[in-house]
Formats: C-alpha cells, structure tokens, sequence
C-alpha cells in the first residue's frame, strides 16, 4: 500500500490479528481524515485495544498494512512513536514521582531541553487542573487524577495523532466532561484523534465518524446519528399503576409502534420503538386515557450503545477478554 494522501492521518486495510485460535481482527479497516476523531466503538473483547497497540507499534499484525501520521507503521515505526501520543485503559504513570516530575520525565525523554520540558509540565498540569497537587505524588493521587496526568503525559510531545483507548474509564461524570472538553480544544488545534470507547454519548458528543468492530470484523460505519437511525428510532417506555392493565396497553403500543412492544408485569413497565417520536407519545397518552388507564411514568428514549449492538450483533456490549 502506498501512503495515503496528506489529508489522510491514519489509514489501516485488512489487518489480521491471531491468538492461537482467537481471531482477534479479521480484516480491519479504516482512515481518520487529519484533524478529525475517529471512534472506534465495540464490546470488550471486540478487537479495540489490538487495533490499537498495532497503530501505535506495541504488536506486530499477522497481516495487513496501516500508516501513521505519513509513515508505515509496520516498516518505519520510530517516526511514527515520534508523532503520536497515547493514553491507554490504565493510568500509566509513576506513583513514586509528583505529577510535575511525570511530565517532565516525558519531555526529557521526547528530547526537550530542561527548560521547555519543564514549561510543557506546568502548562499541562494547569490545563488537567492538577496545579494544585504537582508536587505531590502520584500514589496519593485518586484515580481520576491520575487518568488526567495520563492524558496530559500523552500530549507533551504535542503529536500529530493521539490514541485514546477508553480515555474516560472510571472517571466520574465531571471528569468524564472536562477530558472531552480537552480533547475537543485537540481537534480545533488540528491534532487527530482515535478514540476507543464503549459509550456512545462519548461518540455522540467526541467523533466524526465512527465505526463499530465485533468479534474482530467492521460491522458498521458512520456517525452516532446514522447508527443510532439503524435501531429503528426512539423507544417509548410507560409505567402504569396497576399490571393489570398491561395487556391492553401492550395492544395500544402495537397501533402506535413498529415491530412487538414488550412488557414486564411486575415491574408494570411496556416499551415499544416508534418512528415519530413525540407523536406517538401524544397518541398512545390519549388512546389510554379514552381506557382509563392510568400512567405514572412515561419517557423517550434515544437508543443506547448496547441498542446499537443489539441490533447489530443481536448481543449487547457485554464483557469479554480479549487477548492482551
């Protein structure tokens, strides 16, 4: 394969991965225009973090080409780990060390001079909002603090490209907020970014384009919008008063709704997908008050990530290992 045209950062065919037996990338494809986010969304197991450790030089492929900022990654790889930068599942930083000597250490090793490497440090302890705990270790640090040094380790040598394998995991919401504010000031900069995530709000909000893997395989492609329109639209969920009158709510769903609703007696809750949304709503509210049904609750919902996958796979996002 020849490099990919200058507006093409990242491009990846066919690429083959094997455990033994497992099958851990059957075929992959896929490009990040520059300055754009690509995520790469999947169940556990799916083939993510391979992908990943292959684009970044950690692991060989069986099979199949990709490139990197302009370079092969699998024939040119040192000019490649010079342009990007990666913040994995797991913090990787040294406890022993204060978050200041963290970053530093990485800029002395990316072979900035003491004093850029120190200025680059600050800089990114104020942007993470860690200024405060700098010259504190990083054993004391929670885990939320210490995924942000992570991040902010990934970004010292200001790549080009920056991969982010499930950047977000156990953050709580505000700061799962503040990295995607970081990684949208990334993009207007003009960096480009893989992004591996399970959560599709993290796509909806971060990603250009996506595209989802399973088992190995690409199974689908486009934005979250697109792939949230292959579900089949929103679903209306009601919670009545009494079970009992669940079987003619379920019969009211079915003329307002597409495909079978569903319901759960004990719980009195009904569901159904519906394709217009507000209007369905309105119409099922007004053929169950004409019954005297009573509704306690009632709620659209957009569809979900494991939404998505079930449509898709006919299994949802649930956890499965995959080879490391």
């Amino acid at each position: 394969m020849s490099p990919p045209e200058p507006e093409i950062a990242v491009r990846v065919r066919a690429l083959v991965k094997t455990y033994g037996s497992t099958r851990a990338l059957d075929g992959v494809d896929l490009e990040i225009p520059a300055g754009q986010v690509l995520g790469l969304l999947g169940p556990n197991g799916a083939g993510k973090t391979t992908t990943v450790r292959i684009l970044t030089t950690l692991l060989r492929p069986d099979s199949g080409e990709a490139w990197v900022a302009g370079h092969d990654v699998l024939a040119d790889p040192d000019p490649v780990r010079r342009r990007i930068g990666l913040s994995g599942q797991y913090a990787a930083v040294d406890e022993n060390l204060t978050g200041f000597e963290n970053l530093y250490l990485v800029g002395r090793l990316y072979g900035r001079k003491r004093a850029a490497a120190k200025a680059r440090a600050r800089e990114l302890l104020a942007r993470f909002g860690l200024e405060e705990a700098a010259d504190r270790p990083a054993k004391g640090y929670s885990g939320g603090m210490r995924r942000r040094l992570d991040l902010a380790g990934a970004l010292v040598a200001e790549p080009t490209v920056v991969v982010l394998d499930e950047p977000t995991t156990g953050l709580d919401p505000g700061g799962r907020i503040d990295t995607w504010e970081v990684i949208k000031e990334l993009v207007a900069d003009g960096t480009t970014v893989l992004l591996t995530t399970q959560y599709l709000e993290e796509a909806d909000q971060l990603a250009d384009s996506i595209v989802v893997i399973d088992k190995g395989r690409v199974i689908a492609r486009g934005t979250a919008d697109q792939l949230k329109a292959r579900v089949g639209g929103e679903r209306l969920e009601l919670v009545l008063a009494s079970a009992d009158d669940l079987p003619a709510t379920l019969r009211v769903l079915s003329d307002v709704g597409t495909g079978e609703p569903a319901g759960d007696a004990h719980t009195r809750r009904a569901e159904i997908l519906v394709e217009t949304g507000p209007k369905a709503l309105i119409e099922a509210l007004r053929r169950l008050d004409a019954q005297s049904i009573t509704v306690q609750d009632v709620g659209l919902h957009r569809p979900t990530l494991d939404d998505v996958f079930l449509s898709l796979t006919g299994h949802g996002a649930e956890s499965r290992e995959e080879p490391k």
